[in-house]
């Protein structure tokens, strides 16, 4: 996962324009991202900045709610979602690094469960954020109601 750029919102253009020019974008990189780090066992590391990542895509797409109806609230809460599993999966990992080197037992009780919640996520991920269709349903919907706003502005 490389650092993204930042976007280069274009402030002539309207909230809604912006959206229909950059959010797609946001998306597959999202999923190709998502997709890259699933096909590998990720660190506790990188699973952290993929959870950063997530946090910076949610809270994007939390700014442009007024050019989208319900159908957005539907796609923030599968993020959220994600954001939980990886918010888990990070908790664990801070407290072995606190406290679990010191206790073994317990060190060993949470990287069993980092990896059943690390699993849970991976699950989530294939079946049910990153399903056939799921990527072509968060686009079309980014593209095709705020263009819908966009040309009525223009009326």
């Amino acid at each position: 996962m490389a650092k993204a750029k930042p976007i280069a919102w274009d402030v002539t253009a309207s909230a809604a324009e912006n959206a229909v020019s950059h959010l797609p974008g946001l998306v597959y990189r999202y999923f190709r991202d998502g997709r890259a780090l699933f096909r590998k066992r990720p660190s506790p590391r990188t699973l952290h900045q993929f959870r950063l990542q997530t946090k910076r895509f949610r809270y994007t797409l939390e700014l442009f709610r007024p050019c989208y109806g319900p159908g957005l609230d539907q796609r923030l809460e599968k993020l959220r979602e994600i954001q939980n599993h990886l918010g888990e999966i990070s908790d664990c990992a801070a407290t072995i690094e606190m406290l679990g080197r010191a206790q073994p037992r317990f060190a060993a009780f949470l990287k069993r469960r980092m990896a059943a919640k690390t699993g849970s996520l991976h699950r989530y991920w294939q079946q049910v954020f990153d399903a056939a269709g799921q990527e072509a349903w968060w686009t079309n919907y980014l593209v095709h109601f705020v263009r819908k706003q966009v040309r009525n502005e223009y009326r």
